[in-house]
């Protein structure tokens, strides 16, 4: 099936600030969703640059050093303006360094906090009359520090152009999120799998994204299964104890597609990635994608990503 096109200009432009001490664990659960978006779609959905305030190397709280860019007030708008920090945010809650955030906040369209980066947004003033999160082991604490702040036990919360998020693997659910929403469902999906992130657990409750069926989700990992050699779709609706059209209503209402295109979709994806990352032929690509020759799997890849699995080596 065909994927939601987003043209050049339309491309989301993230800015990311780094404090020393933050976790790389966090930002690479951050980073790595928004590449493979990029790369699944074959386009530039995403863009981002790494900043902190004095520029040069920042170093994450294992020691990793990171180079990034000097963050400022001057420089072009962005979509979302992440602040990263993790270890000594208490340290950091200066008012030069809070008057600094303040600047650099007012050019970006969303602000997102990360990890301890919901304490300095509601330092900042940031926050206030709003509901955020944060890491669960300073969860009291900021609810107290902060009592102007709706603060909510959830993996992350969504409130119009503020986003706050608690810890390193629900900034991986986030962004997620935000694929889906961007990029459509089947997307969040690709990018969920390729990753074997599970994808239907429970997201916060303030999130406007809906819960996708767990009928729909148990269809796609039958579907997973059965990469293969494929079964037929009212096959799998009576493994599952639901009627054709039942299923059928819920992938449209969850996916926006039918079964059978998202079955497709999925075995192309499959076929994609061994095209990229194996030397296996075309023939048995195609065997193991469940189509009967190389050349009904190829027609099907072109309409797919508008190239073919030996052009796509090829390049």
């Amino acid at each position: 099936m065909q994927e939601k096109t987003k043209l050049p200009h339309d491309t989301v432009k993230i800015d990311i600030l780094l404090f020393d001490g933050f976790s790389n664990h966090c930002l690479a659960n951050t980073l790595e969703p928004f590449r493979a978006a990029n790369t699944i779609t074959g386009q530039a959905q995403y863009e981002w640059r790494l900043l902190s305030l004095e520029g040069g190397l920042v170093q994450s709280s294992s020691g990793m050093l990171v180079q990034t860019e000097m963050a400022t007030a001057t420089k072009p708008p962005c979509d979302y303006f992440m602040v990263t920090a993790s270890y000594g945010h208490l340290a950091l809650s200066s008012s030069q360094v809070l008057s600094a955030l303040r600047g650099l906040c007012a050019n970006a369209k969303c602000l997102v906090g990360l990890d301890m980066g919901a304490w300095l947004l509601a330092a900042a003033g940031l926050l206030d009359d709003r509901p955020a999160t944060i890491h669960g082991h300073l969860f009291k604490s900021f609810s107290e520090r902060f009592p102007q702040v709706d603060a909510r036990q959830e993996r992350f919360v969504i409130d119009g152009n503020r986003i706050t998020c608690g810890g390193a693997m629900a900034s991986f659910d986030l962004v997620l999120t935000l694929i889906g929403a961007h990029c459509g469902e089947i997307t969040r999906l690709d990018v969920a799998s390729l990753f074997l992130h599970e994808t239907n657990q429970p997201l916060g409750a303030t999130n406007n994204i809906s819960v996708r069926s767990k009928l729909v989700s148990r269809a796609l990992v039958l579907m997973d299964e059965t990469i293969e050699a494929p079964v037929p779709i009212p096959t799998i609706a009576r493994h599952l104890g639901c009627s054709l059209k039942s299923l059928q209503r819920r992938f449209a209402c969850s996916l926006n597609a039918t079964p059978g295109q998202v079955y497709r979709h999925r075995r192309l994806i499959a076929a994609k990635s061994l095209a990229e990352g194996t030397n296996l032929s075309i023939s048995e690509i195609a065997t193991r994608c469940g189509y009967e020759n190389a050349s009904s799997m190829t027609r099907a890849f072109k309409t797919q990503f508008g190239t073919t699995p030996m052009d796509l080596r090829a390049d």
